[in-house]
């Protein structure tokens, strides 16, 4: 006759202990890394190289365009609104955000804007102005929020400035 014989069976003890240890410090790293990882993505818009409906050429179409000594504001119906020079070296971007809510005010219900750096204009001047354009901080019962001015940007390029003139052409 057989024997059965029976395997002594043990449960493996597992130690967590270095795993804990690691989920320990790892959380908190992770967690700190993904502040700083933040990025934000603007939309915007391009030329496409298509010519314009009758529609689209009648609608007002605001521009910014960016020289090396001044800033432009201007439409494509009544042309320039306003000639922002520098001051001490800088753009007034405080002028130009005044001039876009004033802009904003006689028509609440247009959202673009476009933007026309010139060649020489650096990437940190382009951002600030698009930041400008863009939206405003205003208090409203007590807290600051950001007020909506002209959020859909599109970008085209700085028309070359005549002599002395600062016409813009649409």
């Amino acid at each position: 006759m057989r024997r059965k014989h029976r395997r002594l069976q043990s449960e493996a003890d597992l130690d967590i202990t270095p795993f804990m240890n690691l989920m320990i410090v790892l959380v908190p790293v992770l967690l700190l890394n993904m502040v700083f990882a933040h990025t934000s993505v603007l939309e915007l818009n391009f030329p496409t190289g298509e010519s314009l409906s009758a529609e689209q050429a009648e609608e007002l179409q605001i521009q910014v365009v960016i020289y090396e000594d001044r800033l432009v504001v201007a439409d494509n119906q009544g042309g320039v609104i306003k000639n922002i020079p520098q001051r001490e070296g800088e753009y007034d971007f405080v002028l130009l955000k005044d001039v876009m809510k004033e802009i904003k005010s006689r028509v609440p219900d247009k959202k673009d804007v476009i933007i026309m750096p010139s060649r020489q204009t650096s990437y940190q001047s382009l951002v600030s102005v698009m930041d400008t354009v863009r939206s405003y901080e205003a208090v409203v019962a007590g807290s600051v929020v950001e007020a909506e001015l002209f959020p859909e940007i599109s970008l085209g390029d700085a028309p070359v400035p005549t002599s002395g003139s600062a016409e813009v052409s649409s």
